[in-house]
């Protein structure tokens, strides 16, 4: 299956359902993109991530809280019927409850973060990041294992302005989640320094 599955009618819901157990799916405009599940390196720090905001910014230990930081969150929105940052947080002020169970969050997340993988890089970069400023997505972040690296980027009229690019054992505060220090040698942990496991 390609990464862009081509079909000849706008991509459904449906369409999703029917793909193998072992990949996951997003549909953009019309367009199903389909991918296998992460591995152990993106899957891990996708996790390190989630743990270093839920605690300060869901939780306000440590930190202000006012946040919802979720992995993976089934978001559906008119250009999209489903569409899954691989981390991604909400301002409570934005959304003071989470949906009823089961149903999707219809609201444009405050922060999203993706993970890059030779997979998924081209997606992500491209269509993703494009779709993020087209519908308003404040802040965003891409985090590369393969280079160590985490890319803070920020939407102003409508373009990203990127602040900062951030490397290997550096200790940040990156917008929006200034308020608590995040360091990002623990976010490689498992890592051998000549990894080439597809994220």
């Amino acid at each position: 299956m390609n990464l862009a599955e081509k079909l000849v009618r706008p991509a459904t819901l449906a369409d999703l359902d029917e793909l193998p157990p072992d990949w996951r799916g997003e549909i953009i405009d019309g367009t199903l993109y389909a991918f296998p599940r992460p591995r152990f390196v993106h899957a891990n720090i996708e996790g390190l991530i989630t743990a270093d905001l839920k605690n300060p910014y869901q939780r306000g230990k440590g930190g202000p809280g006012g946040w919802w930081i979720l992995p993976e969150p089934g978001i559906r929105l008119d250009r999209a019927p489903e569409i899954s940052p691989d981390v991604a947080g909400w301002r409570r002020a934005r959304m003071p409850r989470p949906p009823r169970t089961g149903e999707p969050i219809r609201l444009v997340p405050d922060w999203a973060c993706e993970i890059l993988s030779p997979r998924t890089a081209g997606y992500d970069n491209l269509v993703k990041r494009r779709f993020y400023a087209e519908i308003g997505v404040p802040h965003l972040w891409y985090v590369d294992p393969a280079r160590r690296t985490l890319l803070v980027s920020q939407l102003e009229n409508g373009r990203w302005i990127e602040l900062g690019l951030h490397g290997r054992d550096e200790k940040v505060r990156a917008a929006p989640f200034e308020d608590v220090e995040i360091d990002l040698a623990e976010w490689w942990e498992g890592l051998d320094e000549d990894e080439d496991e597809e994220a």
